[in-house]
C-alpha cells in the first residue's frame, strides 16, 4: 500500500526532530562533563563549536557578563565573528542593546522565529532568520547569555528550545566555575608575584658578603620557612674596626613578621653606629619597639660586639637561645647574661657579658628554626645534634644547613632558619 506524500512528509519531519533531540540529548550529557574543565576559553569555545556543527546552527555565541561596565562582553563565537556586531570583544548595553541585552534585563529566554520582524534584534548576517538568546544564571546571578541562529524561518522546534534552556544550567555552571578559577589563578599568580618581590627585597637586606675582619672567619645564612621570615642576621661595621653582630627572630612567619623585621632592623642599625654597648643598644631598641610594635609581638635578638684587636666579643641577649662556644675542638659553657625578656613586651634593661675568642675557638650563633626542626617521625634537631655538628672541623653556616634539611627528610622546615658562625 502506497504511503501518501502528507504522511510522508509528516513522518519526514517527526524523524527529523527525533534526530535533533537525540542530538541534543547526547549534547546535554556532555555539558554535565564540561563542568570540568576549568580554562575558560577552551570550555566557551567547546560549548559554541559543539552546539552549532551538532545542530546545523549558523552562528552561536556567548556572552560574559561584566558586572563593573554593567554589560554583556562577547567571548566566544561560532560563525559571523570578524563583523561589527559580533567581533570578540564587542559589547553591549544590559537592558538597551539586542536580543541579548533583554535576555540579561529580564532572565527570560527570548526567541524570534522570524529576526526581520524582532523590535530587539540586531541585524548582522543576512542569512539569519531564526535566532534564540537564552540566559546563563547561576543561582539566581546573571553568568551571561547564549545565542545561537537558524538560517530558516522558525527554525528551532520546541523540544529544541526547551532542551537548550536545560543545556545553558549546564553551561552557566561551568562557566562560573571557570570564570571564579580563573580569577583564583590570577589572585595566586599577583600573590606569587608579590611574595617572590618581598622575597627578593628581604634577601637585599642580608649581608651581601662576609666582612673581612683580621684575624677572623665570620659568616652567616638565613633560610625562610616560607617567601618571607621574621628572622634575620646583620654585620655591621663599627669604629675602631669592631663589628656589631645581630642574629634575631621576629615572632610569627610571612610577610607580617618580614615587615617587623625591617623595621626592627633599621633601628638596631641606627643605635649600634652610637657608642652604646650591647646591653643599652637592646635597652634603647626595646623601648621603641614597646612603643611601635602592635601587642603581642615581639623579637628575640642577640647582639654581639666583637673587638678584634683584644679577641674579645662582648653580647647582650634578649630571649634568644644561647651561643655555642668550641674552644680546643672541644664544646664550652658560654659565659650566660641574663637571658632577659624578648623585645617589644615590655620595659627592662639587658646585661652583658664577655667571650674571649682564643685561636681555633668558633661562636656560632642560631635560631630555633634550626634546633626545632621536625623529621616525618616528629622528632627534633636540637641543641646536641648541632653542637656534634659544631664540633666538627669543617662546620660552616651551609653545613649546619644541610645536615638539618638531612635530618627533616622529606619533611618541610616549619620555621625561618639561621646561623652565624665566628671563627678565630
Amino acid at each position: 500500500m502506497a504511503t501518501s506524500p502528507r504522511i510522508a512528509d509528516s513522518v519526514g519531519v517527526s524523524q527529523l526532530h527525533v534526530e535533533q533531540v537525540e542530538d541534543l540529548l547526547k549534547l546535554q550529557k556532555a555539558a554535565q562533563k564540561i563542568t570540568s574543565i576549568l580554562d575558560l576559553d577552551q570550555l566557551i569555545d567547546r560549548i559554541v563549536n559543539d552546539v552549532a556543527r551538532s545542530f546545523g546552527f549558523l552562528d552561536a555565541y556567548v556572552y560574559l557578563h561584566d558586572e563593573k561596565r554593567g554589560e554583556l562582553v562577547l567571548s566566544h563565537g561560532h560563525g559571523c565573528t570578524d563583523c561589527a556586531v559580533h567581533g570578540i570583544g564587542h559589547s553591549l548595553k544590559i537592558g538597551k542593546e539586542g536580543m541579548v541585552g533583554y535576555v540579561a534585563a529580564t532572565g527570560q529566554m527570548r526567541y524570534a522565529p522570524d529576526v526581520r520582524k524582532d523590535p530587539y534584534y540586531i541585524g548582522c548576517d543576512e542569512s539569519t532568520l531564526s535566532e534564540v538568546a537564552l540566559p546563563l544564571q547561576v543561582d539566581g546571578q546573571l553568568v551571561g547569555v547564549f545565542t545561537a541562529s537558524h538560517p530558516e524561518l522558525d527554525g528551532f522546534c520546541v523540544e529544541q528550545l526547551r532542551l537548550l534552556q536545560a543545556l545553558c544550567s549546564h553551561v552557566a555552571v561551568a562557566v562560573n566555575n571557570a570564570r571564579l578559577f580563573q580569577q583564583e589563578r590570577r589572585e595566586r599568580q599577583k600573590m606569587s608575584e608579590e611574595a617572590h618581590e618581598a622575597r627578593a627585597i628581604q634577601q637585599a637586606l642580608l649581608p651581601k658578603s662576609s666582612p673581612y675582619v683580621p684575624g677572623f672567619a665570620i659568616s652567616g645564612l638565613s633560610v625562610p620557612a616560607g617567601a618571607v621570615g621574621g628572622d634575620w642576621y646583620d654585620f655591621i661595621p663599627l669604629d675602631d674596626g669592631r663589628w656589631g653582630l645581630v642574629l634575631a627572630d621576629v615572632s610569627g612567619k610571612g610577610t607580617a613578621a618580614a615587615l617587623l623585621m625591617s623595621a626592627t632592623r633599621g633601628m638596631l642599625r641606627s643605635l649600634a653606629e652610637t657608642h652604646y654597648g650591647p646591653g643599652e643598644v637592646l635597652t634603647r631598641l626595646n623601648r621603641l619597639l614597646v612603643e611601635d610594635f602592635p601587642h603581642g609581638k615581639y623579637v628575640t635578638m642577640i647582639y654581639g660586639v666583637l673587638d678584634p684587636a683584644s679577641r674579645i666579643l662582648t653580647f647582650s641577649n634578649a630571649g634568644h637561645l644561647l651561643p655555642l662556644l668550641v674552644v680546643e675542638g672541644k664544646k664550652v659553657q658560654c659565659p650566660n647574661t641574663d637571658r632577659g625578656m624578648p623585645l617589644g613586651l615590655g620595659f627592662g634593661s639587658f646585661s652583658e657579658v664577655e667571650v674571649p675568642l682564643p685561636e681555633g675557638s668558633r661562636l656560632v650563633f642560631y635560631s630555633d628554626g634550626i634546633t626545632e626542626a621536625e623529621n616525618i617521625k616528629q622528632e627534633e634537631y636540637g641543641r646536641q645534634r648541632l653542637e656534634a655538628h659544631v664540633l666538627q672541623p669543617e662546620a660552616c653556616p651551609e653545613t649546619v644547613l644541610q645536615d638539618v634539611r638531612s635530618f627533616v627528610d622529606g619533611a618541610h622546615l616549619r620555621d625561618d632558619a639561621t646561623v652565624i658562625f665566628v671563627k678565630a
